[in-house]
């Protein structure tokens, strides 16, 4: 979908700097969206983002926030207003993961992953949700987990978070759809970035076999191919409150 007059074309991605990330921009930009590639520490790597999503055909700035504070939030969305006059689609896809066994994770580690990951995505829609109400249309879709739906031994904190968010989205969903704003949230499995990005190179064909088994497709997606489907996804005009789980393994 191009950027047509009919047609939504400015969109905000938070944690744009990352791998998920990173590759929604560039599916945006391609459409010739106008992006907003949100990034909390990495600097650079929203700035290489954005020049991939100028190169694809689309337009790009970079915004700076701490999404477990509400005041930056609601900052970065003015600046993201000031720049396009409107936010279309908003996808809540930062976050981190939180490893720890129930009774190994510390106060402090479950803290972080619950207000990075959920805290942090309520505080986006706070400041997103009244904008798209005025509009009286815009679409929201939150990246959450095959692990919420599971959860996940060894990620107690972050199976949790993930499972909140699906929560949040069914309740901004039930509320804003009088006022033609989908709220959805899609459930990524296993991929390859997230098998190999921070495991040493013997651990990660373990653990890649491993994924491959459980899927009866017998294969891994990648992260095109997940940012492919989560932009089609958003864009979908009467699908809200909606689960999809983009995995091949079977609950």
């Amino acid at each position: 979908m191009g950027r047509e007059s009919s047609t939504p074309s400015s969109v905000l991605v938070t944690g744009g700097s990352g791998v998920i990330g990173r590759a929604l921009c560039v599916e945006f930009g391609r459409a010739r969206w106008n992006v907003g590639v949100h990034y909390r520490t990495r600097r650079e790597e929203a700035e290489r983002t954005a020049a991939t999503v100028v190169e694809s055909g689309g337009t790009a700035c970079c915004l700076q926030a701490d999404i477990r504070e509400a005041k930056p939030v609601r900052a970065m969305v003015d600046a993201f207003l000031s720049r396009w006059g409107r936010l279309d689609v908003l996808i809540c896809n930062a976050g981190q993961a939180g490893n720890g066994l129930v009774l190994k994770t510390s106060v402090e580690q479950w803290t972080d992953t619950i207000e990075t990951n959920l805290t942090g995505t309520f505080h986006c829609l706070q400041a997103a949700g009244p904008v798209m109400v005025r509009q009286q249309g815009g679409s929201v879709l939150v990246v959450a987990s095959f692990s919420a739906l599971q959860g996940t031994t060894g990620q107690a904190a972050y199976a949790a978070a993930k499972a909140g968010l699906l929560g949040l989205v069914k309740s901004a969903a039930r509320e804003w759809g009088a006022d033609n704003v989908r709220v959805n949230a899609v459930c990524p499995g296993w991929h390859r970035s997230n098998l190999t990005g921070s495991a040493m190179p013997e651990e990660s064909g373990i653990k890649e076999a491993m994924g491959v088994n459980e899927h009866v497709l017998g294969r891994l997606t990648d992260v095109e191919s997940v940012a492919r489907s989560i932009y089609h996804l958003a864009l979908l005009p009467a699908a809200s409150g909606q689960i999809w789980n983009l995995d091949s393994r079977i609950l």
